[in-house]
């Protein structure tokens, strides 16, 4: 047997996080959202939006960002619904479609992203406390603030939930003002550029566009696969209709601001490298120093949420691990991952093509995961089967990894807009298999 759902029915301490069942909830509605707001302001994002200029206009841009939005709203409330319920994470509920040996492949799916944008974010972080310290200081070493930078985060990341939560409630406000101030600041400074390049250009209402919305929304896919981490962490009583809004108006703000000012200064300047980008839009030397700060603190809030919890989550079901010493080795990892590398400016093309491509595999499983559980399933579980390695969900659900491969399929063919493409072709696929494979018979226990 795994872990007995039973233990965890009391206060769990800081740090202490398992996997299994979830009974004492610490997130709020209002903390919940803070939380997704804090984690979702990712330089990922602003990328994405410098690698448009040119080819959308800034209504275009701005429609593109709320349609990916929208999807990954709904999206996070259909999948995170079994985690709100059962209070089970990720690496549980796919036990269910994948298997108890079968979970390595969304496990693997979901962490290797994660660790990459660590890495990224990381390095973007440690690039703003560089230019801090050489503009107070004279000290400049890159290197030194980088893995200062991860050793911090990793120190934050045992922490846990708890950590989680005082985190990105107080960091939000901070974020938001900051976020304003930015945006109002690059319009300021570069208006005329802006109307010319964005404003009056024609752009483009074909593929290209809807590869934008693919893209916004790829930046939070992994997320779509692993919501369940988050969602077992929130209050019973928040029905899924109020879900939906919170997480609409958590990740449309920080996903508008940082895509749209990343637009603008990029067709304005042609500079990509986000910290080039913000702090050329700010001529005072202290409001610099702040925006700086801003720059790190939002890469501590998205890591700590979104690139620890999955991987994390995943070592522990694999290796058995405990949190603490998951969360340090997801932070050892993000150092090869090599960030100087993709943050140069030729990298910009590279790292959209990085997240057309794993989204490629997101999106099979999350239709894989979707089906299973409403349709297959009828929005019931059975825990005690989820916890007993020896049950019917013993080993590989060949049914799920199939239909993932057909997914995947689909969505390279169609690359520009791979993670749309693969979520029909695979949850058709999963649920034909499930109803016809002899072998997959037996994961339909409930």
């Amino acid at each position: 047997m795994a872990e007995c759902p039973i233990t965890e029915a009391g206060h769990k301490k800081v740090g202490e996080e398992t996997l299994a069942p979830q009974r004492h909830r610490i997130m709020d509605p209002w903390s919940y959202l803070f939380a997704w707001l804090g984690g979702c302001v990712s330089i990922g994002t602003f990328t994405v939006g410098s690698g448009l200029a040119g080819t959308l206009n800034l209504l275009q841009v701005f429609l593109a960002i709320a349609i990916g939005c929208t999807v990954i709203g709904v999206a996070l409330a259909i999948n995170g619904a079994a985690g709100h319920k059962y209070g089970i994470p990720f690496m549980v509920q796919a036990r269910s479609s994948f298997g108890f040996a079968g979970t390595r492949l969304p496990a693997l799916v979901r962490s290797v992203p994660a660790i990459v944008w660590f890495g990224f974010q990381s390095w973007i972080g440690a690039g703003a406390l560089n230019l801090v310290s050489v503009t107070l200081f004279g000290f400049d070493s890159i290197v030194f603030w980088f893995v200062a930078f991860q050793f911090l985060q990793i120190g934050l990341s045992v922490l846990g939930f708890s950590g989680i939560k005082w985190l990105e409630n107080i960091g939000s406000v901070f974020i938001i003002g900051a976020l304003i101030y930015m945006f109002f600041s690059v319009i300021g400074k570069y208006g005329d550029q802006i109307s010319t390049n964005l404003l009056q250009a024609e752009g483009t209402w074909g593929a290209p566009f809807w590869g934008a919305t693919m893209l916004f929304l790829g930046v939070y896919s992994t997320m779509m696969l692993n919501v369940s981490d988050y969602s077992r962490e929130l209050k019973e009583s928040v029905s899924p209709l109020r879900q939906v809004v919170i997480y609409a108006n958590s990740i449309l703000p920080a996903t508008l601001f940082m895509g749209l000012i990343g637009l603008m200064v990029s067709s304005a300047t042609g500079e990509v490298d986000p910290i080039k980008v913000f702090s050329s839009a700010v001529d005072n030397k202290v409001l610099l120093i702040i925006t700086l700060l801003f720059i790190v603190f939002a890469q501590v809030t998205t890591n700590v949420l979104n690139n620890v919890i999955p991987p994390a989550y995943a070592l522990m079901d694999i290796f058995k691990l405990n949190f603490k010493t998951s969360a340090v080795l997801v932070g050892l990892l993000a150092f090869a991952t090599f960030p100087w590398e993709l943050v140069k400016d030729e990298s910009a093309a590279g790292l959209n093509l990085f997240i057309q491509t794993y989204s490629a595999f997101l999106g099979p499983i999350f239709a894989v995961l979707v089906v299973d559980y409403y349709i297959l399933r009828k929005r019931q579980l059975n825990l005690d089967l989820l916890y007993d390695e020896e049950g019917p969900y013993k080993g590989v659900n060949w049914a799920a990894i199939i239909a993932t491969a057909v997914g995947i399929v689909f969505a390279l063919i169609f690359s520009s807009i791979s993670w749309y493409a693969s979520l029909i072709p695979a949850g058709v696929a999963y649920y034909v298999l499930m109803k016809s494979m002899p072998s997959a018979r037996r994961f339909l226990s409930n």
